[in-house]
């Protein structure tokens, strides 16, 4: 056995293990709080909504660890127990003649559709099962296969040509293909940036433009004092799929637009969806998308250049379960085992998402009211049902945002100071 494999099997091992201890370490914590609201909050959440909560990250987290074992077996056998191996003598039996780019797309959208339909069952059961079960989910199952179809049929008609192309410059663009790709897949990202919001998002979903009212009158006037150009303020038929409320900013260039999800609406007063948006305001005027955007094109360099590499050396293939080399052979090699490879980045990844909400969040305080972005939250942890005692090594390893009790009491700091 090659020294790689040893090397991988133990890397998925640790991290697995890893993940399943951090995720024990939250379920004994948000258990052991489940009996009292926190004092910052006792005023503001009933122990009910707290309780509801905990279940909630409970019952997610029980799945969740389900699913990594799962993930865990299902890796190994694409790998080690000859699942790529198969697929790959397949379609070389089946399309002697196609040549290296047809019988690569086909390898590739196999596997994507196996690997999809492995999913599906831990979708249905998150979607109608726990959201369900907590009276979050409002999606139907003629929805949800309708969505999952609309998907496959996008992924289809945008990545075969972004498959093709990819392929075609590791075959023929000689030692610095992986350059030429970096910069395809980066013009290709910007491209999805300008056109997420107006030719694809609409596919899934229904956007109306915010309707004349004290909610618009409040956001035009942040829009305007911050200096902020936008294609519009929109709201999204979120709660045709789920009672969770959210906001974002999306596209790029003169195609950047405002989206405040319908749930989201109903629950929050005039002045506190001003504060929502003033904090969103704060990721573009700190420039976090653009710094988030060349952090991604930055690692994607990295990975292309890593796979250059290994695609000529054979003992990643044999290692990993595949007999014969080949450009689609490794870019499904390389996909599948970084994970396990990148694992602990995740904290640096975290502490600086982190980071920019604390920063958003000071923003926001200076653009419009602290204590209002404060009640908002709480509303927002409420509705979704965010628990409010997480871990701190676990959040430190996976959550976004920082824990509501630090973030709530920065936000008052930050009130103060103005």
């Amino acid at each position: 056995m090659h020294s790689f494999t040893f090397i991988f099997i133990f890397m998925v091992v640790v991290t697995t293990g890893m993940q399943l201890w951090l995720s024990l370490r939250q379920a004994r914590h948000v258990a052991a709080h489940r009996a009292k609201v926190p004092d910052e909050f006792a005023d503001k959440i009933s122990l009910a909504e707290h309780q509801k909560a905990a279940d909630y990250t409970l019952a997610k987290g029980q799945f969740g660890r389900i699913q990594l074992l799962i993930g865990a077996v299902v890796l190994f056998l694409w790998t080690l127990g000859g699942g790529l191996e198969w697929l790959d003598t397949f379609w070389r039996s089946q399309g002697a003649s196609w040549g290296t780019l047809a019988t690569g797309v086909a390898v590739i959208i196999s596997f994507s559709l196996i690997s999809g339909l492995i999913d599906l069952p831990a979708s249905l059961y998150n979607t109608f099962v726990i959201e369900e079960r907590f009276g979050f989910n409002k999606t139907t199952l003629k929805t949800f296969f309708t969505d999952m179809l609309k998907g496959a049929a996008l992924s289809l008609i945008i990545g075969i040509p972004l498959i093709l192309l990819v392929l075609w410059l590791m075959e023929s663009a000689g030692d610095y293909w992986w350059l030429y790709a970096w910069l395809a897949l980066t013009g290709f990202s910007i491209l999805m940036m300008w056109a997420y919001p107006k030719f694809i998002a609409p596919i899934f979903n229904k956007f109306k433009p915010l309707e004349e009212g004290e909610v618009l009158e409040r956001l035009n006037s942040l829009l305007k004092r911050t200096g902020f150009n936008s294609d519009g303020v929109f709201v999204m038929d979120g709660s045709k799929r789920s009672s969770h409320g959210n906001a974002y900013f999306t596209g790029f260039g003169k195609t950047k637009r405002i989206v405040f999800f319908d749930t989201l609406l109903k629950h929050l007063s005039p002045t506190q969806v001003e504060a929502v948006l003033a904090h969103e305001l704060g990721h573009f005027k700190r420039k976090h998308v653009l710094k988030g955007m060349l952090l991604s094109i930055s690692m994607t360099f990295i990975g292309f250049a890593i796979l250059a590499w290994l695609m000529k050396q054979d003992w990643f293939y044999h290692a990993l379960g595949v007999s014969h080399p080949s450009t689609f052979m490794a870019l499904i090699l390389f996909v599948l085992i970084s994970p396990a490879f990148t694992f602990f980045i995740g904290p640096l990844m975290a502490r600086w998402s982190r980071k920019h909400e604390f920063e958003a969040d000071e923003f926001a305080a200076r653009q419009s009211n602290a204590g209002e972005l404060i009640s908002a939250l709480v509303s927002l942890y409420k509705k979704n049902a965010g628990t409010l005692t997480p871990d701190p090594l676990y959040s430190a390893f996976y959550d976004s945002h920082p824990p509501a009790s630090i973030r709530i009491a920065h936000l008052k700091q930050a009130g103060q100071a103005q």
